[in-house]
């Protein structure tokens, strides 16, 4: 049985909503689509703002000079929004043009011209919504004194039923972009503190210590401090391209947390023993990553506040999950008075591997007491590479 013009008239505006990502482009090809359905040439929508549900007019098609050319007349309220944000306007209704008072207001703003000025008598509008939240609404009008049909009001409500999606989707895609964008500068700024800030606050240690050493300390430090340099640029640049930490390229994390914390303890002059139990085996790279930069986080914090003089690295694999552990014997701390954030930024250590590690649906623990050590314990789940 061949379909009826009604079904694919409603298919070929499914095809139009999808065919553009652009909104703007696929409400006109909608506002076309619907207006050949019923025979109506204007039409126009509004969508309203997620917050303020202040109306902006979207898309529009074959407007009348008296309103193409009164563009003051397509801003603000009117009956139509009024009506549909009372809720008292579920699906799509004829609404008479004296009633509209959009046009009453063009009407008014010609001097001298009566309701016929408009060149609009048929009018009927639809609510786009997506359950109870209010997207915007879809006008239709004509230039014919007609009213819509119980089955015309019936099809014009499935179609704004089908642009609500297109207007979701589009809204949708948008605050993906945005949280995409958001945990990519949330990243960077992790990066930055693990690599950049890490690596001169180390060249600002070693060209201070370097000032009261003899000849041959001065000579010492001063080729760490340009080490530190040549290996931050690297982890920088790395950063950037969103690569693989650079102790970790061909290299097991085992030997890549070997690695970070002999040179962590050469530069730091405390030792760090490093200790791997279980079985190796690869993880997911998102796994290793936050490990590796959780132990090089955890070691900064050792040079910076603990005045240790020995730091304990632990690996453990696990049936189902790693365990890092990274404990010292320095002069620890109060959990109770340690503040979320730190006003100079110098808390961000704390919080960046709390969301390293979370990003990977792990979880931290601290251990500290004052005098007693600090032990810092990440637990992840064991994905495979």
């Amino acid at each position: 049985m061949p379909a009826s013009p009604e079904l694919m008239t409603l298919t070929a505006l499914a095809q139009a909503l999808s065919r553009s990502a652009d909104l703007a482009e696929s409400l006109d090809s909608a506002l076309g689509t619907v207006a050949d359905l019923l025979g109506l040439e204007t039409g126009w929508v509004w969508l309203l703002d997620g917050e303020t549900e202040e109306p902006r007019l979207a898309a529009a098609r074959s407007l009348p000079p008296v309103l193409r050319d009164h563009p003051e007349a397509m801003h603000g309220d009117c009956y139509c929004l009024s009506t549909f944000r009372a809720g008292d306007l579920r699906g799509a209704a004829n609404v008479n043009v004296v009633w509209c008072s959009r046009l009453e207001k063009v009407v008014g703003a010609v001097a001298g011209e009566g309701p016929a000025a408009t060149s609009l008598r048929c009018h009927a509008s639809v609510p786009l919504a997506v359950g109870e939240r209010r997207l915007g609404m879809l006008n239709v009008a004509s230039s014919d004194w007609r009213v819509l049909s119980d089955d015309e009001l019936s099809l014009l409500t499935t179609a704004g039923a089908l642009v609500s999606l297109a207007v979701e989707r589009s809204r949708l895609e948008a605050a993906g972009a945005r949280a995409v964008a958001a945990e990519e500068r949330n990243r960077l700024a992790r990066e930055i503190h693990d690599t950049l800030a890490q690596g001169l606050a180390g060249i600002v240690a070693q060209l201070q210590a370097a000032r009261t050493a003899s000849a041959t300390g001065r000579e010492r430090h001063l080729d760490t401090a340009a080490e530190l340099a040549r290996s931050t640029l690297v982890e920088a640049r790395r950063s950037v391209q969103a690569l693989r930490p650079e102790p970790l390229e061909g290299a097991r994390l085992p030997d890549a947390l070997a690695d970070v914390a002999a040179r962590w303890a050469e530069v730091s002059g405390v030792p760090a023993a490093v200790t791997t139990t279980g079985t190796p085996r690869q993880l997911h790279p998102e796994v290793e990553i936050a490990l590796l930069r959780t132990g090089q986080e955890a070691l900064a914090n050792v040079g910076k506040h603990a005045s240790a003089s020995r730091v304990g690295v632990t690996l453990s694999y696990m049936e189902d999950v790693v365990t890092l552990d990274v404990r010292d014997d320095g002069i620890g701390f109060d959990l109770a008075g340690l503040p979320e954030a730190v006003a100079d930024g110098s808390g961000f250590g704390l919080t960046g591997m709390r969301q390293r590690v979370g990003r990977v649906a792990g979880r931290l623990e601290i251990e500290s007491a004052p005098g007693e050590g600090t032990a810092v314990c990440a637990t992840v789940p064991a994905i495979p590479a």
